[in-house]
C-alpha cells in the first residue's frame, strides 16, 4: 500500500465528513447490490457491469465537478452517475427499460447518460470515453464555459490507442481534462500486472510532459484531495493530469462471472481494505458510536428499496417510441 499512499500520508476528514462519505459509499453499494438481485430475478436484462468496491473513487470526486464541468464514465458507472447526483429511482428505471428512465429505457444499464446532471454517459467501447472527454473540453475553450472534463476508465484501457491519442491531443492543447485510471489491478478477466512491463500505470505521464500520480482510491478523502489539485490544475490552464486510483472489484466482471481467474487470498486483502471497512474504521477511530456507524447502511438501503420500487411501478418504455431521437 506504500506505492498508493506516497503522495498522500496524512490526509484526513471531520467526523461528519467520513460519515457523509461512508453513507454516499453505502448509496452506490446498495444500489449495485439490488441492479443485481434485478437482474439475477429477471426485472434487468442485458449486459451488467458492477463496480462493488470501487465506489470511494466517485465519492471523493463527486463535489469537484463543478455545473458546467462534464464526467464521462466506462460501462461501470452506476456509482459515478449518483456521484453527479443522478436520482436513484430514474437510474433504476433506466437499468429497468422504463419510460422514466433517464434516456426513456433505451439506454439500459451500459449506456445510460444524463447530460442536465453532468453525467455525459457510459461507453461499452473500452477507452473512448477519453477522446470525447477531451472534445468536451476543447469545445470549453470555445464556449466560454471554463469547462473541465473528467474521464474515467479502467486499467486494461491504459492499453487502447485512442487513450494514448487522446492524451497526446490534451497535453498538446494543454486541455483542461483530467484522466481518472480506476485500477482495480483487472482488465476484465486478465491481470494488468501480465499485460505490461510496467504497472505503475500513472508513469506513462511523462511521456505526454503531464503531470500523474497514484494514488489509493479506497479513500473518498485522498481521492478528494488528490484529484481536486488535479482539477484546480486544469481549471487555472494548467492542463490535463493522470491520475491512478488504486482500488479492487469484489465481484466479477460481469454478473455470472465465476471468478475463477482470482490469485489465493485476493478477495480476502480487498475486503480488508474496501471503502465501508475503511471508512468505518476512521469513525471509530474518531469516537463515533456503532449505532451511528450502522445508521449510514441502514439508511442508504431504505433509500434504495424505495427508489427500485417506484422504478418497478413506472411502465416500460414504449416500443412504438424506438425511433424517437433517431432522425431530425
Amino acid at each position: 500500500m506504500s506505492d498508493q499512499t506516497r503522495a498522500t500520508d496524512g490526509v484526513t476528514g471531520s467526523r461528519s465528513r467520513i460519515l457523509a462519505d461512508l453513507h454516499q459509499v453505502w448509496r452506490m453499494r446498495v444500489f449495485e447490490e439490488k441492479v443485481r438481485d434485478l437482474r439475477l430475478a429477471g426485472d434487468a436484462v442485458g449486459s451488467i457491469h458492477l463496480g462493488i468496491g470501487q465506489e470511494a473513487v466517485a465519492v471523493g470526486t463527486a463535489e469537484l465537478i463543478g455545473p458546467d464541468d462534464a464526467l464521462f464514465a466506462t460501462y461501470r458507472g452506476h456509482s459515478w452517475a449518483l456521484a453527479c447526483g443522478v436520482p436513484p429511482a430514474a437510474l433504476f428505471a433506466e437499468v429497468l427499460g422504463r419510460a422514466t428512465g433517464t434516456n426513456g429505457g433505451r439506454g439500459g444499464s451500459a449506456h445510460l447518460s444524463a447530460p442536465a446532471h453532468r453525467f455525459f454517459g457510459e461507453n461499452s467501447i473500452v477507452g473512448a470515453g477519453a477522446p470525447i472527454a477531451v472534445g468536451a473540453a476543447l469545445a470549453g475553450r470555445f464556449d466560454g464555459s471554463g469547462r473541465v472534463a473528467i474521464t474515467v476508465f479502467g486499467d486494461g484501457a491504459m492499453n487502447q490507442g485512442a487513450v494514448h491519442e487522446a492524451m497526446n491531443f490534451a497535453a498538446a492543447m494543454n486541455l483542461p481534462v483530467v484522466f481518472v485510471c480506476e485500477n482495480n489491478t483487472w482488465s476484465e478477466l486478465t491481470p494488468i500486472d501480465e499485460m505490461v512491463r510496467d504497472p505503475h500505470l500513472h508513469r506513462r505521464a511523462a511521456a505526454y510532459g503531464i503531470p500523474g500520480e497514484r494514488i489509493d482510491g479506497n479513500d473518498p478523502a485522498i481521492v478528494r484531495d488528490r484529484l481536486g489539485a488535479a482539477v484546480r490544475r486544469a481549471r487555472e490552464g494548467g492542463g490535463p493530469t493522470l491520475v491512478e486510483a488504486m482500488t479492487a472489484r469484489l465481484v466479477g466482471h460481469y454478473i455470472g462471472d465465476a471468478e475463477q481467474y482470482r490469485r489465493p487470498g485476493e478477495l480476502d486483502e480487498a475486503r480488508r481494505l474496501e471503502p465501508t471497512v475503511r471508512l468505518a474504521a476512521q469513525l471509530r477511530a474518531a469516537g463515533a458510536p456503532d449505532a451511528e456507524i450502522e445508521r449510514a447502511e441502514h439508511d442508504a438501503r431504505a433509500e434504495t428499496e424505495q427508489a427500485a420500487a417506484e422504478a418497478l411501478a413506472a411502465p416500460l418504455a414504449d416500443p412504438a417510441t424506438a425511433k424517437d431521437h433517431l432522425y431530425v
